[in-house]
């Protein structure tokens, strides 16, 4: 699949609360990595995370991709993500990221999506408390020390 039409097919799907639609982009066994809420395996549980997940607490999701760099093994691409946030501290709040995609592809499909984001506009868009920062940054920087790739820097 060319890479362009896939991407907008992966953000129609999200836009539109398609789980499946979404979850057929992957292989079977594949992964989504979600900088917030983990990782989700298998066709099932990926199409729960936007069906489900995603939706629990937001809507009107709008997600674009761009620039998107391809050798038909990798995929990557930058991104622009919103959604109105249904907390009651945000207050209706639209919260914004920007951030890069990283997907591995097996025979047009993606294998495993991993991304990094810059979350703390969307924190402070949706009035979190600063402990609350705090903890969902210290979570993220934990699961970037449990990386093989960090390995290397944890040395002392």
């Amino acid at each position: 699949m060319n890479p362009s039409i896939m991407l907008r097919a992966f953000c129609d799907a999200v836009e539109q609360r398609n789980g499946n639609a979404f979850s057929e982009l992957f292989t079977e066994d594949g992964i989504y990595h979600d900088v917030f809420y983990g990782a989700f395996e298998g066709r099932e549980k990926i199409a729960g995370l936007i069906d489900d997940w995603f939706y629990r607490t937001a809507t009107d999701f709008r997600w674009d991709m761009h620039d998107p760099v391809s050798d038909g093994a990798m995929l990557y691409a930058r991104y622009t993500f919103s959604y109105r946030s249904t907390l009651p501290e945000a207050e209706g709040a639209r919260a914004m990221f920007e951030g890069v995609a990283i997907m591995r592809l097996r025979g047009g499909k993606i294998t495993e999506y991993h991304e990094v984001a810059n979350t703390a506009p969307a924190f402070v868009d949706l009035k979190f408390a600063p402990e609350r920062i705090v903890k969902i940054v210290a979570k993220q920087g934990a699961a970037l020390k449990a990386r093989r790739e960090m390995r290397r820097h944890l040395a002392n």
